[in-house]
């Protein structure tokens, strides 16, 4: 595979084949390439090929060279390509440019671009702006994107805990993985554990971070298996669920193991989790 990629680096070299330098770069970028990629896309983007800046700024922005990204999405844009307001709007969330980004996102919702606006739904989350993102979410949801739908049911489960939205959170589990661990505390909540804990391994195989939390208190609150739960937050925190570290912390300490559970908390701590920065100040100075 590598020798092939290279033997078709070197032979287009001096192409002015954009399809095939654009194909190329694709490739590339697939196997992690991303300078040969930014190459091809460049190549292509100098021959007048608006798509190949498009492409030439995610190299770049995978690369972490956001500026130079922004202005060759900005180029893209110029050209007619709509699919870069979604990714511009990523690399200036990434610059900390979160006007800039909501303007890009907003872009994208004119442009029919739909995953582009549930981005800008969420990103008026972030910012404490809930109203506003509630509205931007049921709108993209009310063009039919089963993800935003999802995201609204969601919502209005962590705002009001209304078991009247178990069908919406059921319809939504396969489209949003945190529909799937609200479903499974509606369930819990209304005594039926056993289809909690389906859902909740269900969501853990299909390999849904946010299952892992919430299944790992199942079987240390449920069922008192706290080596089940203790398997369960390790894979958690292997799959990016960073509150685990918090909780598994906790069971370390009640069984004894101090020394693990300061790791554990200082480890989420060091990965934004005030509950577990909290705990190991209390923990350190017990």
């Amino acid at each position: 595979m590598t020798e092939d990629l290279d033997a078709r680096l070197r032979a287009l070299q001096s192409s002015d084949d954009v399809y095939a330098l654009i194909d190329l770069g694709c490739d590339l970028a697939d196997v992690g390439r991303q300078q040969d990629a930014e190459w091809c896309f460049r190549r292509a983007a100098e021959l007048g090929d608006s798509v190949a800046w498009f492409n030439l700024g995610n190299a770049l922005a995978a690369q972490q060279r956001f500026p130079e990204a922004v202005e060759a999405y900005e180029v893209a844009l110029s050209h007619g390509e709509p699919d870069a307001w979604r990714n511009l709007g990523k690399v200036l969330e990434d610059l900390g440019d979160l006007a800039g980004a909501m303007r890009a996102y907003r872009g994208a919702v004119e442009a029919g671009d739909l995953e582009g606006g549930l981005q800008l739904a969420f990103l008026l989350r972030e910012q404490g702006e809930r109203h506003q993102a509630m509205d931007v979410a049921m709108e993209i949801a009310a063009m039919g994107d089963q993800e935003a739908a999802a995201v609204v049911a969601c919502w209005r489960w962590c705002a009001t805990l209304d078991p009247a939205l178990e069908p919406d959170l059921r319809v939504g589990a396969d489209h949003f993985p945190a529909a799937r661990a609200d479903l499974a505390h509606l369930l819990r909540e209304t005594g039926r554990h056993d289809e909690a804990r389906f859902q909740l391994e269900k969501g853990a195989k299909r390999g849904e971070a946010v299952a892992w939390l919430p299944l790992g208190n199942f079987y240390a609150d449920h069922l008192q298996d706290d080596e089940a739960a203790e398997e369960a937050y390790r894979g958690g925190i292997a799959a990016g669920e960073a509150y685990c570290h918090h909780n598994l912390a906790v069971l370390l300490a009640e069984r004894g193991d101090y020394d693990g559970a300061v790791e554990q908390f200082r480890l989420g701590a060091a990965a934004g989790d005030q509950m577990a920065a909290d705990a190991l100040r209390e923990l350190e100075h017990g």
